[in-house]
């Protein structure tokens, strides 16, 4: 099947009427942007076509020869139940409605509708067949713990099994031409997210990537849709815009939860409407591109508070992947490490060094506010200073100062926290105090001295001679 081809499935459009069928595919294929369709004019053929193709949507017209309309319907009811059929009819007869409805009709329709009502039947019913399959596929993945294409996601360094989960997810929905949202702080890798998901579509387009963040309503128009020669001053070119850039393939939106009311009105209708202006064009271009959008802010409160349009937000929220901080996969730490060394070392033109088991415990114990790009720019700044035989774990203390955090076991508390000793029945004495915050801080620490006076806000020498007048054996 032509990989560009909407939907994925076929559309079977079932009529006697010749003239009917060709007027029913120009309305499908031109304004509903419909292309994956199939025509039969004999209703004796359709139960072979259902059996031997992938059929989604049938459109049934219900007074033909040989089997009438309602005899097929039963017939797919019975033998091809996930296949949705809107029924079409010359007569608008209330009984017959309900009757096509009561044996699994998804719809039904008098073929004198307007165009806008078909459109919107049959983008109900592909929709819905869509998120059937989706969720099909997706229960069989996570039942079976497998991807199919772990080709795809190499560009993403993770053992993580929240990571897996959001792998075997995009896999699931990289064939739907819905939009994709998706979330995580900044550095988390949701570009990374983004080119997988247009790898796995196998879309014969480019990814075209739109940072819209800092555009006002009027640079935002003429880069996503363009302008014709003469539109405004200056314009002495006609641009061609991302959006028709990216046809056949994927429109990637970061940041767009900066983006301005006016240009969500804009981003709605293009979405909705599947069509576009250039500026000064009185001519419409239809949408060819997947939309994905990401943003590290939260949408749903901006939603709430009226910064951002509801309507957008559930249109683009069709699917949804949240891409987790670095801490809260610190399973992924020795892998990116030791790909960032190897990466720092070739492109500095240095041997790969080895580094000291302490700084898995130090990088562990801290939160990255800067998640996977923050450690990439420590590993890089680290080989750039880095003479030695041993990576000096210097330059990571250094950074994570300057940052503002020491480095600490996630989740822990600070000045102003909350008090630990509120669940307390009996509160410690103060040696009791001291003795289980050292045992604590070196337990952290894995027993390294330096870390854990660190977590303690002690120097190294204090807290060894601490632990020398309470007798501590301290494994090696």
């Amino acid at each position: 099947m032509n990989e560009t081809l909407y939907p994925s499935f076929t559309v079977l459009l079932v009529d006697d009427e010749a003239p009917w069928l060709r007027s029913l595919s120009m309305t499908l294929e031109g304004p509903g942007a419909i292309s994956n369709i199939l025509q039969c004019r004999d209703s004796r053929e359709v139960m072979g076509l259902l059996a031997g193709r992938d059929v989604g949507l049938v459109l049934l017209d219900l007074t033909m020869p040989h089997i009438s309309g309602e005899e097929l319907l039963a017939m797919i009811a019975e033998e091809h139940p996930e296949t949705a059929v809107i029924v079409l009819s010359g007569m608008n007869q209330l009984e017959t409605a309900v009757r096509c409805v009561r044996m699994g009709a998804f719809d039904y329709l008098v073929k004198t509708v307007e165009e806008g009502r078909l459109l919107d039947s049959v983008r109900r019913a592909i929709r819905m067949q869509e998120l059937q399959r989706e969720n099909r596929e997706m229960r069989r993945r996570f039942l079976n713990d497998r991807l199919e294409c772990p080709e795809a996601f190499a560009g993403i360094i993770t053992g993580n099994k929240a990571m897996r989960s959001v792998f075997q997810y995009i896999e699931a929905v990289a064939g739907s031409n819905q939009p994709i949202m998706i979330t995580g702080e900044s550095g988390v890798g949701k570009e990374l997210i983004a080119r997988a998901a247009h790898a796995l579509s196998r879309s014969r387009g480019p990814l075209v990537s739109v940072n819209v963040a800092g555009l006002d309503d009027n640079v935002f128009t003429d880069t996503l849709f363009g302008h014709t020669r003469g539109a405004f001053t200056g314009a002495d070119e006609a641009r061609r815009g991302m959006v028709e850039q990216a046809a056949e393939g994927t429109l990637f939106l970061d940041e767009i939860g900066d983006l301005s009311l006016s240009s969500q009105v804009k981003l709605l209708r293009l979405i909705q409407e599947g069509e576009y202006y250039p500026l000064g064009s009185d001519l419409p271009k239809q949408l060819k591109a997947r939309i994905i959008v990401a943003t590290h802010q939260d949408l749903a409160a901006k939603r709430n508070a009226g910064q951002f349009r509801k309507d957008l937000y559930f249109r683009l929220r069709a699917h949804h992947v949240h891409v987790p901080p670095l801490r809260e996969r610190k399973d992924d730490l020795p892998l990116l490490l030791d790909h960032f060394l190897e990466k720092a070392a070739q492109a500095l033109e240095k041997k790969r060094p080895s580094y000291p088991k302490e700084l898995l415990t130090l990088l562990a114990n801290y939160s990255f506010p800067g998640n996977v790009r923050e450690l990439r720019s420590m590993v890089f700044d680290a080989m750039s200073v880095h003479t030695a035989k041993m990576l000096s774990m210097g330059t990571f203390i250094r950074a994570m100062e300057e940052h503002g955090e020491e480095p600490r076991e996630t989740g822990s508390t600070g000045a102003g926290g909350e008090n630990v000793f509120a669940p307390c029945g009996r509160l410690p004495t103060l040696v009791e105090a001291v003795e289980q915050l050292i045992d604590e801080a070196m337990r952290r620490a894995d027993h390294n001295q330096t870390i854990a006076s660190r977590f303690l806000g002690i120097s190294q020498p204090a807290l060894s001679k601490r632990l020398k007048m309470e007798r501590r054996q301290i494994p090696k």
